[in-house]
């Protein structure tokens, strides 16, 4: 299959051809990311974001860029975003009051009322997971409770990593619909 026959399966949302597109650059943006950022989770986490939004978007690619290009303008969007999230995130302040530096330390342990809200939360998610189909529930259930690594699933699951990413980037998909819902 050339690209450009799996982008245009893809816009009809033929599976294979996603696959296909993953398998084939899915190192180019991993390894772009890898070299942005120096982190493997972070550099991972990015390009299956990537990934994810540009299989959502894909029919409003132009063919008269590269899709190699337009991936690298997403995953450094994500980027960008995720670099602005951090810097307004920032919960300390200093201030200087005749040569005294005083910092304000804001006390991040969770009230009685946070611990009860992250509990309903809990419960709320798990019960929005059970909606999920049993393969997707379980490649989520490994991801993200018992924090497997991509390999690990796919040894567990007997199938290979890029079918697991597949997988969990659909299965994410289809939480946040029923979570909007």
């Amino acid at each position: 299959m050339e690209i450009e026959e799996a982008i245009a399966k893809a816009k009809k949302n033929d599976q294979k051809a996603f696959n296909f597109l993953l398998d084939n650059f899915w190192d180019y943006v991993y390894g772009f990311q890898l070299k942005r950022i120096e982190n493997e989770n972070d550099a991972e986490d990015i390009t299956i974001q990537t990934f994810s939004k540009a299989f959502d978007k894909i029919e409003k690619y132009d063919e008269k860029y590269s899709f190699k290009t337009w991936l690298i303008t997403i995953s450094k969007n994500i980027h960008i975003d995720l670099l602005r999230k951090e810097k307004s995130s920032i919960n300390s302040k200093i201030t200087n009051h005749d040569d005294d530096t005083v910092y304000q330390v804001i006390d991040e342990s969770p009230s009685p009322e946070d611990k009860l809200i992250k509990e309903q939360n809990l419960a709320t998610l798990l019960r929005d997971i059970k909606k999920l189909k049993p393969h997707y529930q379980e490649v989520i259930n490994l991801r993200y409770f018992q924090e497997l690594s991509y390999t690990e699933i796919s040894k567990e699951l007997g199938e290979p990593m890029n079918n697991v990413k597949v997988k969990l980037l659909r299965a994410k998909k289809l939480l946040a619909e029923i979570i909007k819902r």
